[in-house]
């Protein structure tokens, strides 16, 4: 009979049916302040999801133009090998060869495009000041870009930026950096070795080109550098020809200079020097952002959320002060 009572919970002392039934009526009371402040709660949604939709379309849409590279592997291997059959013998005659170092030219490279040096004069030669930091859309009938009067003035070539030091200033080499840093991403797939450069827009058309003279540029730069240093090494390579009478050293430097003429040479006839495109960058014809739908779920759910606490407050406020 006494488990009987247990079970029907006549055996559980009263504090703890008083704490039960406390807890059960403030989330009865809950809902029910939440339902009473439904029609609030329903004009904070709504005037949350009004801001978040008029900011999500005061946003620029923006463009992503991609290319894929394959390194084309022109990364003086040869001189390498040339370099290590005969360090031994250049070793006794107390000779230091150029090119033993075995660098990885496609790391190098993948280095040099986002650097700064490489990154600033890119933005000078193609003159993208404008387009970098003043563009705010484009227009899809003419192609051309719409630029962001309260930073450029078109009309005179001023610019116009509030935080310049001095009236007119154009933007610093660093904050063009910076701002073109923001819109490039490279990353190598570390198994196959493929190489992705993207370029993010308010154009497609000039993120498409931006793309392609961004690896342009990493190959002339790559071969003008690779060549000057072929030229330095057999202008070395040729003085300690003359420097020793011992044939096999002689016979080791007029096989190093030929490599580097043959690296020369294919350097002058190899149009992309370090990296093949595989998959060209083409105009974009869909945005990838920004996510309107998104910012705007997002603003009605701050709304609802903020709306309801809003409720919640004012109702345990009003009953603190009338004592109930």
């Amino acid at each position: 009979m006494g488990n009987l009572v247990d079970r029907t919970g006549a055996g559980i002392p009263s504090e703890h049916h008083s704490d039960y039934a406390d807890d059960e009526i403030d989330l009865r009371e809950l809902f029910g302040v939440l339902w009473d402040g439904k029609w609030w709660i329903g004009i904070f949604t709504t005037f949350s999801f009004t801001i978040a939709l008029i900011y999500s379309l005061s946003l620029p849409n923006i463009y992503l133009a991609e290319a894929l590279l394959a390194p084309s592997g022109g990364d003086g291997a040869g001189m390498r090998g040339l370099a290590a059959r005969y360090g031994g013998i250049a070793g006794l005659a107390g000779i230091a060869l150029p090119g033993g170092g075995g660098e990885d030219k496609t790391a190098l490279g993948l280095e040099v495009l986002e650097s700064r040096v490489f990154l600033q004069s890119f933005i000078e030669r193609h003159d993208l000041l404008v387009p970098l930091i003043a563009a705010k859309g484009w227009n899809s009938d003419t192609g051309e870009l719409i630029v962001d009067a309260s930073i450029y003035d078109g009309v005179s070539k001023k610019w116009l930026l509030p935080s310049a030091r001095q009236p007119e200033m154009a933007p610093s080499p660093q904050a063009s950096y910076n701002a073109l840093s923001r819109l490039l991403s490279v990353s190598q797939d570390k198994l196959k070795g493929f190489v992705t450069v993207e370029v993010q827009h308010v154009s497609p058309i000039v993120a498409q080109q931006w793309v392609s003279w961004l690896v342009a540029d990493l190959n002339t730069f790559m071969k003008q550098q690779d060549v000057l240093e072929a030229e330095k090494s057999i202008e070395y390579l040729s003085a300690q020809v003359g420097a020793t009478n011992l044939r096999d050293l002689q016979a080791m430097f007029y096989e190093l200079i030929q490599s580097q003429t043959e690296t020369i040479m294919l350097a002058e006839v190899r149009a992309e020097y370090l990296f093949k495109t595989v998959d060209p960058a083409v105009v974009p014809e869909e945005k990838i952002g920004p996510k309107r739908s998104i910012i705007c779920l997002i603003g009605a759910l701050i709304g609802s959320v903020s709306g309801g606490l809003i409720m919640i407050f004012r109702h345990y406020v009003y009953r603190s002060r009338s004592g109930n």
